[in-house]
């Protein structure tokens, strides 16, 4: 949207040709800027709720910085950078000493969002099937954090010692929205959805040997879940899981 695109809105709404909610519904969708190798939308944040967020595998590191800069700039929310390295970080870091990393989540972040109120009451559970998923569960652990949830782990509690996950029974009754990470077979989501009442975000991960084809096997599996409530993200996404599981979290 140009400045004359705004003169023009603002004329229409002061003589009453345009209402409130129809000039607030005109620059919803605007504006973007055009970066060249990305037109970074500034108001992902007024849209819903967090500023956009960078996939950085496959970019380089000046583009990394170079987005969340601009990012910086526009808005106010908490930003994030995904699946990124140590080395694009470090680059990052010297331009924007704010910035942390999260090795095990593969994400640079800037927490500045100082007015979240997380609710005690309304927690976030992660549970993993394995050791090995503790990644992919960090990425949704911190995904959810920054997008102001209470968030609660339970790490390697599969389906090969169901009495590990039985131990956990008092933190699945009491959380409002539950994430399952699991590869193998991905028999967790199945097992945890007939335990509560909360809907359960199953995330398959790419762990296993050759016959699970890089997490295929798991995405089957829980697709085919005979527990009701269950959905399914796809496969090592942990960061759509977190905020999925967010925006639940929310609806209350």
């Amino acid at each position: 949207m140009t400045e004359q695109d705004i003169a023009a809105l603002l004329r229409r709404y002061k003589e009453g040709s345009l209402s409130e909610a129809e000039a607030v519904q005109a620059v919803r969708n605007v504006p973007f800027e055009d970066m060249g190798f990305a037109e970074v939308d500034h108001h992902r944040e007024l849209r819903q709720g967090f500023p956009e967020v960078i996939y950085a595998e496959g970019k380089t590191k000046e583009q990394v910085l170079a987005i969340l800069q601009s990012l910086a700039a526009h808005g106010e929310g908490n930003l994030m950078a995904t699946r990124a390295s140590q080395e694009k970080y470090e680059f990052v870091k010297a331009a924007m000493p704010a910035a942390q990393y999260d090795e095990a989540a593969r994400i640079i972040y800037v927490e500045r969002d100082k007015s979240i109120q997380r609710d005690a009451d309304h927690k976030i559970l992660i549970l993993t099937a394995g050791t090995s998923d503790i990644p992919v569960a960090e990425e949704a652990r911190l995904t959810a954090h920054l997008w102001g949830n209470t968030v609660e782990t339970c790490y390697d509690c599969g389906v090969a010692g169901i009495h590990r996950l039985f131990a956990h029974l008092p933190a699945i009754q009491s959380a409002n929205v539950i994430i399952v990470i699991a590869g193998m077979e991905g028999a967790l989501a199945s097992v945890v959805g007939g335990l509560t009442d909360r809907p359960v975000i199953a995330v398959p991960t790419s762990i296993g040997y050759g016959a699970s084809f890089h997490g295929l096997a798991a995405l089957l599996s829980m697709l085919n879940s005979c527990a009701s409530g269950v959905s399914v993200v796809n496969i090592d996404n942990g960061f759509g899981a977190g905020v999925l599981a967010s925006k639940i979290n929310h609806m209350r």
